[in-house]
This record gives C-alpha cells, sequence and structure tokens, in this order.
C-alpha cells in the first residue's frame, strides 16, 4: 500500500467531481448539522460507523471523504483503501476550508 491511497482536492475542485462521487461527511450528527453546516447531496456515517456502513458498498465507486478539518476524513481514506477501495478522494482542510472558500456552498 502506498502512502498515497487517495487524492486531496480543495474546496475550489469540489465542482471538478461528477456525480458519481459520493459524499460521506465522517463526522459526529452534531457537527453535521451544526454550524459548519455540511455539503449538498452528503450523506452522514459517522467515523466510527464507518466499517459497518462500507461493507456493503461497491469498491470501485468514487467516494470524496469528508469531515471538519481533513484530519478523521483522511484516516477514513485510509480505511477504505486498506478495505479495496479504489477511487477515493479527502476535503483537504474539511469544511472549515469550505466555509473560508469564496464560493463556500454548504448547508445546514
Amino acid at each position: 500500500m502506498t502512502a498515497h491511497c487517495y487524492q486531496d482536492i480543495t474546496p475550489s475542485q469540489l465542482d471538478t467531481l461528477g456525480p458519481e462521487v459520493r459524499r460521506i461527511d465522517v463526522r459526529e450528527p452534531d457537527e453535521y448539522t451544526g454550524p459548519l453546516g455540511h455539503l449538498p447531496e452528503a450523506e452522514l456515517v459517522p467515523l466510527g460507523t464507518l466499517e459497518a456502513a462500507s461493507a456493503s458498498w461497491p469498491r470501485e465507486q468514487p467516494l470524496l471523504l469528508i469531515c471538519r478539518s481533513g484530519g478523521r476524513s483522511a484516516k477514513a481514506a485510509r480505511a477504505l483503501a486498506q478495505r479495496g477501495f479504489t477511487h477515493l478522494y479527502n476535503l483537504a482542510g474539511g469544511m472549515l476550508a469550505v466555509r473560508e472558500a469564496p464560493a463556500a456552498r454548504p448547508q445546514g
């Protein structure tokens, strides 16, 4: 396994991801609905439940992992890569970076 099992993307690159990319927010429910909001179409799958939740997901489906600052989502991406997922993206800087971006569009 290489150190780069996922690709970091910035908030400005979000629009380059197609509709086939499933958005997985690994924060806790109170964070998902909290002040930072969440990305449109993001599914809440807290990090502690990711292993069980992802067991039935197609391994080839592209996934964007999202959290508050990029740390938990990177951890999630590494864990999913170890389980055979092959198209993984990490939102670098997380929802904090989205909020700071000029065209921030979180919901919530």
